[in-house]
């Protein structure tokens, strides 16, 4: 059997360095949060981190609702389509509750938004938003995220949940793709 050849790109935060800035984020999440909070993750790139997260919450004594909303805007390009497409709604009741907004990377901030939009709509009391990556933007966007796990470069970037025409997603590190 051949040797399967090494991943693309260049590696920008490893294993533990996510793991270190998961950890920090659920520190300073815990006590803005209750065990009522709905965490709705931004499918599908937050999965990973979502799933990461929610644990790391648990360690903190926070036994989060569990949602998702699943949002579009990006298909298979690399640069977003400028509108958000909404493919699967929140499922749990959000009226009443705070809402955890959680996803893989601020970009646009079209998602964020639109996702905190929704979960308004739906009668969240307060919501807040959790990103894992936040890229530089020469722009103002739409909102910004209330907790950032990791200032990334302006870099195309790919793994832990960040894909490529969906491929890549897997890689349990950060890397550059440019």
């Amino acid at each position: 059997m051949a040797e399967a050849a090494p991943p693309p790109g260049e590696v920008l935060l490893d294993e533990a360095g996510i793991a270190d800035r998961v950890t920090a984020l659920a520190r300073a999440i815990a006590p803005r949060i209750d065990d009522e909070t709905v965490a709705a993750v931004l499918l599908t790139g937050g999965i990973w981190f979502a799933a990461d997260l929610t644990r790391a919450l648990a360690r903190e004594g926070r036994w989060v609702r569990f949602d998702a909303l699943w949002l579009s805007s990006y298909g298979d390009n690399r640069t977003s389509r400028g509108r958000i497409g909404i493919r699967a709604p929140f499922q749990r009741e959000m009226a009443g509750r705070r809402a955890l907004i959680l996803d893989d990377v601020f970009d646009t901030g079209l998602s964020l938004a639109e996702a905190a939009r929704l979960a308004r709509e739906a009668g969240a009391a307060e919501v807040l938003t959790c990103v894992f990556a936040r890229k530089p933007w020469p722009e103002p966007r739409a909102i910004a995220p209330d907790f950032v796990g990791w200032e990334a470069p302006a870099r195309y970037l790919v793994g832990y949940g960040l894909d490529s025409a969906g491929a890549l997603r897997g890689l349990p590190e950060i890397r550059a793709l440019d």
